[in-house]
């Protein structure tokens, strides 16, 4: 009886004694979001807002960790092959997601196989824009004019692969028109070589454009996506002149697969608490931004399907890249 007693004592001991397990006590130490691209980003953007609330919540640090090159593909390698103990993550995006897969040749990880999705953050209409100085105002007037001077136009993009690139290229197929692309290692080079008068046109992020169009520093044509944004009523969509056209950016939280489900869990609904925010939401809708936190299950859905889609985009364009 004693001897039963003393077991139950100190099972119960054990019990309280115990460490938490990983996925109880995330983050024990620092975490790290990758961001695959270069800083000023819209994407920087995002996984700053993340480790300032996180690291306000928490005690520990988060850091942002630029890794960029190759449409986002180092760094979203990097994080592959990182340990699955939810303290580096990576903020994916569109193109790093469901478009590099189809389109680089000789990538060193599976975008599907080695990736746990964690949550949506925000989808993010593309911004066509120029230089003040190209003559067209409208998507019409920039048809024509691109007709008109056949290949002498250039547009830029932060990549190769990413969704700039990419939705240019939709343009270009859907209009019979025809430039010359100029990738650069951000959105940031792109728009300063394009108000220093380098390049003429592009397609890429509003979130990061369209403060410098409001200031009329470069010139803000259309939007991408199917209807108009809250944050530029006025402005329309490309669409409106090239029926069918639409293409969303998104960015969304990943984490290397094999991440425990409760940790997964847990981030996804730290996310949710941010982007539910009242100030976190009005700063990104300002600037065309539509926050969309949502469960893992959903946002796996949502990566595959953007994948089915952008593997016959990537297909149509005929573009490959090593």
């Amino acid at each position: 009886m004693i001897a039963t007693r003393a077991a139950v004592v100190m099972a119960a001991f054990m019990l309280v004694a115990a460490p938490a397990s990983a996925e109880e006590s995330w983050p024990q130490r620092q975490v790290t979001i990758v961001v695959p691209f270069a800083a000023g980003g819209s994407a920087d953007l995002l996984a700053r807002i993340l480790t300032q609330h996180m690291q306000a919540k928490y005690g520990v640090p988060f850091v942002v960790e630029n890794r960029s090159g190759a449409g986002g593909s180092i760094g979203t390698a990097y994080v592959a092959k990182a340990a699955n103990d939810g303290l580096t993550l990576l903020l994916g995006t569109i193109s790093t997601q469901a478009i590099n897969p189809f389109l680089y040749t000789n990538l060193t990880f599976d975008a599907e196989r080695d990736f746990q999705p964690i949550s949506l953050l925000v989808t993010l209409p593309n911004l066509l824009f120029a230089n003040p100085r190209l003559p067209a105002r409208t998507v019409p007037e920039l048809i024509a004019y691109l007709k008109a001077n056949d290949g002498k136009v250039s547009y830029g993009s932060s990549g190769y692969g990413t969704s700039g690139h990419l939705s240019t290229m939709m343009f270009q197929i859907a209009t019979g028109t025809n430039m010359t692309h100029v990738p650069f290692r951000s959105t940031t080079d792109e728009i300063n070589n394009m108000i220093g008068g380098h390049i003429d046109l592009a397609i890429d992020s509003m979130t990061t454009a369209w403060p410098l169009a409001a200031s009329g520093q470069v010139r803000a044509i259309a939007v991408t996506t199917p209807k108009r944004s809250a944050a530029a009523p006025d402005l329309p969509t490309i669409g409106e002149t090239v029926p069918g056209y639409a293409a969303t950016g998104w960015q969304g939280l990943f984490a290397p697969a094999g991440t425990p489900r409760p940790t997964i869990e847990k981030i996804a609904d730290e996310v949710k608490r941010i982007f539910e925010l009242p100030e976190v939401v009005e700063a990104l809708k300002s600037v065309g931004g539509e926050p969309m936190p949502m469960p893992p299950d959903q946002f796996s859905e949502f990566v595959r399907a953007e994948r089915s889609k952008w593997r016959e985009v990537v297909k149509a364009a005929n573009v490959k890249l090593d």
